[in-house]
């Protein structure tokens, strides 16, 4: 579909190519689209770096010592199972050498082998040693480096901006309308294409700060129907009782998991609820430089020292996968492919490959990462190129919602916000994984209850709100357990 050609309105801020994000995902898009001629402009409610103190789950999949990316495809699709997207998988884990070498080339230091290749290690589900990465911190550094990326294109940021709805038009994207955290004031920007690129939802489990999934709440809000949202995988290296999360990389420098009995375990036995240990007595001395802060990490918040005793693991949900279906292109697509909302594309945790199917190969989240964001930003770049402005009519109306909307949250009526957001964990827990019927009711009858009641804040003050924010995200999550109960009905 054709935009109508009409001028750029005066006085509103309008951009080529919107990417809402501050992770991996999103600031690989913004270089690609960048590279393709377009003007992009990068929105966050985070400071620069923030994304560098996401999780660390795994370091980077790539078939660095294999003639084919084949096995690597091969293991993707066994881990996944038969809901795997094997096109997807085929595409993604084939791209992953080149991606891998174009971190490098822009200064991503790798752990190095003795003969000065990057270190491989071979992680559950893998048949060869495949993931290679920076210890404990190669989320931190990848963003580091494509930060650095960002700034040496100049590409534009804007910080404190929290996106509160996406204006979409007869199936095609016309911008955002954002609530400015610092100012308190509703803007809209208008944009040719948006990029929705931001954290995953897994914040739903336990609270907003860990993934509020603000990018699918606001696509779900439009009207764009999410892909993959019954779809729950755990990662087992997860400290109990504290939510502290161990990269899966320590499996392949002698860290071990094991059962009560001394045996040996898998990840998966963990996932189904094996009472099991990580033990990192054994962990190779070459490696425990990799893993400083993993070690430093696991003593200041248990007491425990990894080199003599054990650490309990239970596994949590920490990463998401179900999210914006799109094609090979990166773009937002409906009714099994056929049909794309014009112009809205998705990358990272807001996009659904199908790659992972249900469960995620270790390194296949950062390399799908990488790989949606750069299909992303291309395409969207080259469709800005020949695209003209939608107007601003669409722009002003949902302005006027957005500050309605806003202004309710400051009734006196409804539940705190934390009150609300420990609410909805509660219910989402009862559906980790597989659930019948009658549990699916349940979370139902509790998601229709918070949503009756409504969200107020009481703090009165516009400016650098906080609780205003927490009260955006948890209406957004509140939206998203809605679309998952629902696809779970549905399935």
């Amino acid at each position: 579909m054709t935009p109508f050609p009409v001028e750029e309105p005066i006085g509103m801020e309008s951009w080529d190519v919107l990417v809402l994000g501050d992770g991996p995902a999103a600031l690989r898009a913004a270089i690609s689209a960048s590279d393709a001629g377009a003007k992009p402009l990068l929105v966050s409610e985070s400071s620069v770096g923030a994304a560098s103190g996401h999780p660390p789950l795994s370091g980077l999949a790539a078939s660095l010592n294999e003639t084919t990316a084949s096995s690597h495809i091969q293991d993707t699709i066994s881990a996944g199972g038969e809901t795997t997207n094997q096109e997807a998988a085929t595409r993604i884990c084939s791209s992953a050498v080149e991606n891998l070498a174009e971190l490098e080339r822009w200064g991503l230091v790798l752990r190095r082998s003795a003969d000065g290749s990057p270190h491989l290690s071979q992680l559950p589900g893998h048949s060869i040693a495949r993931v290679a990465g920076c210890g404990d911190s190669t989320v931190r550094e990848v963003t580091r480096t494509l930060e650095e990326q960002t700034m040496k294109r100049k590409i534009n940021r804007r910080s404190d901006l929290l996106p509160v709805t996406l204006v979409m038009d007869n199936n095609q994207v016309r911008g955002i309308i954002a609530l400015d955290i610092e100012s308190g004031d509703i803007i809209p920007i208008q944009a040719k294409t948006v990029i929705v690129a931001s954290q995953g939802y897994q914040g739903i489990w336990s609270t907003p700060s860990h993934g509020a999934g603000n990018g699918l709440a606001i696509s779900h809000a439009a009207g764009i129907k999410l892909g993959g949202m019954s779809s729950f995988p755990m990662h087992a290296l997860t400290v109990a009782g504290t939510g502290t999360v161990l990269p899966i990389d320590i499996l392949g420098s002698g860290g071990r998991i094991r059962k009560d009995s001394g045996e040996d375990a898998e990840p998966s036995e963990v996932m189904d609820g094996e009472s099991c240990v990580l033990d990192m007595r054994s962990m190779e001395k070459s490696s425990e430089g990799w893993f400083e802060g993993t070690i430093a990490k696991v003593l200041n918040r248990t007491g425990l020292d990894v080199k003599t005793d054990v650490i309990p693991l239970s596994p949590t949900i920490v990463a998401t996968t179900g999210g914006i279906p799109v094609d090979a292109h990166g773009r937002a697509v409906f009714d099994s492919g056929k049909m794309w909302y014009t112009g809205l594309y998705a990358a990272g945790r807001s996009a659904f490959t199908g790659m992972h199917g249900s469960h995620p190969l270790p390194g296949n989240l950062m390399l799908e990462e990488l790989v949606t964001g750069s299909e992303a930003g291309k395409n969207a770049a080259e469709w800005a190129s020949t695209s003209l402005f939608g107007g601003a009519a669409r722009m002003e109306e949902e302005l006027s919602v957005a500050q309605s909307r806003i202004e309710a949250l400051f009734s006196p009526e409804g539940s705190p916000v934390g009150h609300a957001a420990k609410a909805i964990s509660t219910a989402m827990r009862i559906i980790e994984g597989n659930s019948d019927q009658s549990s699916l009711a349940v979370v139902q009858a509790s998601i229709n209850e918070i949503s009756a009641s409504g969200i107020r804040v009481t703090d009165p003050s516009r400016r650098m709100n906080t609780e205003l924010v927490s009260a955006l995200h948890v209406e957004g999550l509140l939206a998203i357990a809605e679309a998952i109960s629902s696809q779970e009905e549905e399935e």
